[in-house]
């Protein structure tokens, strides 16, 4: 870019993404004098999926303007809890996310995953078809113009990931009523129902099941039980829930 000259800072929150001379106040960046705000602020390191408002000489601004030289631009972070337009919430993992994409269906979210790398342009366009909130730690990924909507995940480790996105998206959760292996929903079944897909020790120690409605997995109070009890207890406690099965999958 060669043009016009803006002064541009960013909330601390926002420090990941920008280089370390950027962090703080104000510092200097030369634009085109075409190119419009929300691609400058992307071409400085910041997915517009988590920026919360423009704001350009003291005023809120859409990310379509377009700077002038001698404008003073704040970059804010998104606001938690994040509001999503439309309904019911509903989420897009990438290939990467596949123990926090089980941890959001084992609290009754609405999680998709792609458990093969379907390339990021497919992963945006399926975004965009199906209205979720499509969630990586590819910042790459997120700036996709095709992009309905998108989080950046912060962390690696899969506690501080759901902790991340139960904070900033507020989703309703209903443990234990969503398959955990292909985010179908769960129902309450008898013994006899589900019998032949029972292995002898199983049948003969356990009585309360789940049946997927869409693979026909059969879910019932196992030998992991305590460990995801423990997670969704958690969940529970600090974000709160709704409806619940009384059972739980091994």
């Amino acid at each position: 870019m060669n043009g016009p000259e803006i002064l541009v800072s960013f909330a601390p929150e926002l420090a990941l993404f920008v280089p370390h001379e950027r962090r703080g106040g104000p510092t200097r960046a030369v634009t085109d004098g075409a190119a419009t705000l929300g691609h400058v602020v992307e071409s400085l390191g910041v997915p517009l999926t988590e920026v919360g408002a423009l704001v350009v000489d003291g005023r809120e601004a859409a990310a379509g303007h377009v700077p002038v030289a001698g404008e003073t631009v704040a970059v804010r972070a998104v606001s938690r809890p994040q509001e999503v337009p439309g309904a019911p919430l509903r989420f897009l993992l990438d290939v990467h996310l596949g123990t926090l994409a089980r941890r959001l269906r084992l609290l009754g979210v609405d999680a998709a995953y792609e458990s093969t790398d379907i390339g990021d342009p497919a992963l945006a366009a399926l975004s965009a078809a199906e209205r979720r909130v499509l969630l990586s730690r590819d910042r790459g990924l997120l700036r996709r113009r095709e992009l309905w909507a998108g989080g950046y995940v912060y962390s690696d480790r899969p506690d501080d990931q759901l902790r991340d996105v139960l904070g900033r998206f507020a989703p309703r959760l209903a443990p234990w009523t969503r398959c955990t292996a292909c985010n179908g929903t769960l129902r309450s079944a008898t013994k006899e129902e589900v019998a032949d897909r029972l292995e002898g020790g199983t049948k003969g120690t356990y009585d309360v099941f789940a049946e997927c409605e869409g693979c026909a997995r059969v879910f019932w109070r196992g030998a992991h039980h305590d460990r995801l009890e423990t997670i969704v207890g958690r969940a529970v406690e600090e974000f709160g829930g709704a409806e619940r099965l009384s059972l739980s999958g091994d």
